[in-house]
């Protein structure tokens, strides 16, 4: 099968882990000998607005700047009306079926898969329609719902002067997603919050949780009667709760030690706690290899996030390696974590419920470090292999009803 995949970020440029998602499964569908190919940007240095054939990578990937005031992961450089104008731009202007119009010239796929598309432009689904493509979306986030994509606990009523720009958004994003062949959601939660929204409608929809890593269990060497040793890794914002995390963690009064890795706009404050506090370790940027060495010398995992959730890949790859996870019960993360099974759930925000569940896990640490396998059977059903047999199945359904029609 050719199959094409659009996405606004593919590494080395990438942001969360919507990307590492994308690259397991283009990685499982050449294994099985398919013909893939990835359409995505790139900042614009020398080449300007130019669409490049990428030759730094195995699989063929094609890249261009799109036109537009920034790049995508320059977005926090700008003012909320810089962004504002972006987000027009990005919506409207057909930079993107230009560049796309090319390679699907070159490339003639049969069908196409298209990830996240802000930054990479809203105006390709519409495109890939009219040209009769069978064409797959994959929704990741609340960005068609909330232009920055987030949605913080606590603060889901939105204001009434704010209510009619939220609605032009939507109707707009509605419009120019068109009518996909087929939706696939990774978690109830994000399907729920499209569908009440009027989202989809007349599209045929599915769940399908994230594929997890093919990582094996980890070899942990821990000294269980040492502190506890908690680990973040993801990125450095106030809406995934790094702040809240290392303000809680001030308050622990138990033994314990907090690793941190990533990067983002909250490294200063980072850097500086770990700085006043032996307790702290910050690693900044890790590699996968490195992410192994962070799970065979901690406890368990943190996910402190305030802001709701899909079904964040940080937790495949933790509970995959048999770590347990610690996690704000928010969005799709209650999907994943199970309490007391393969971790604990608390209420976002709360650093009560947060010190509670830190404090409960410590008390059945010893038994969640002897049971790894029971930790990562939790996470079984969804392996990357029966991940892809799924989607390839899905696939060439898609194909065959846009034969029929």
């Amino acid at each position: 099968m050719k199959i094409g995949i659009i996405t606004n970020l593919y590494p080395p440029y990438l942001r969360g882990g919507a990307e590492h998602v994308i690259v397991r499964t283009v990685e499982a569908l050449l294994d099985l000998d398919h013909d893939v190919f990835v359409v995505s940007s790139r900042p614009k240095g020398k080449w300007g607005h130019r669409l490049v054939f990428d030759k730094t990578t195995t699989e063929r990937v094609y890249r261009f700047f799109p036109r537009n005031l920034y790049y995508i992961l320059d977005d926090h450089k700008h003012s909320w009306l810089v962004r504002l104008a972006w987000h027009v731009i990005d919506t409207f202007y057909p930079y993107g079926p230009r560049k796309i119009r090319k390679v699907l010239a070159e490339e003639n796929p049969e069908v196409l898969i298209t990830h996240n598309l802000k930054g990479i432009g809203l105006s390709i689904p519409r495109f890939i329609q009219k040209r009769g493509i069978p064409h797959v979306h994959v929704v990741h986030d609340l960005q068609l719902i909330y232009p920055s994509g987030l949605l913080f606990s606590g603060l889901e009523k939105i204001p009434r002067y704010r209510q009619p720009f939220y609605s032009i958004y939507q109707k707009i994003c509605q419009r120019q997603l068109g009518r996909p062949d087929l939706v696939i959601f990774p978690s109830s939660y994000l399907k729920s919050e499209y569908i009440k929204l009027g989202f989809f409608q007349d599209t045929d929809v599915v769940v399908m949780p994230n594929p997890a890593p093919r990582f094996s269990l980890v070899k942990r060497e821990l000294k269980l009667d040492g502190p506890v040793k908690l680990l973040f890794v993801g990125q450095l914002e106030e809406y995934k709760g790094i702040r809240f995390l290392l303000d809680a963690f001030r308050d622990l009064d138990i033994d314990a030690r907090l690793i941190i890795a990533g990067e983002g706009t909250c490294v200063d404050l980072v850097q500086h706690r770990a700085e006043n506090d032996k307790r702290i370790t910050y690693l900044g940027y890790i590699s996968l290899d490195q992410l192994l060495n962070c799970f065979s010398i901690s406890d368990a995992l943190v996910v402190p996030s305030l802001c709701y959730e899909n079904s964040p890949t940080v937790i495949y790859e933790s509970l995959q390696s048999g770590v347990p996870v610690l996690a704000s019960d928010i969005g799709g993360v209650g999907e994943l974590v199970q309490d007391e099974r393969n971790g604990f759930l608390f209420q976002p925000g709360s650093k009560t419920a947060f010190l509670a569940a830190v404090k409960k896990f410590a008390d059945r640490r010893i038994a969640f470090a002897a049971s790894p396998e029971a930790i990562q059977s939790t996470i079984a059903p969804y392996a990357l292999d029966n991940y892809t047999q799924a989607l390839l199945a899905k696939l060439q359904k898609v194909i065959d009803d846009k034969q029929i029609r």
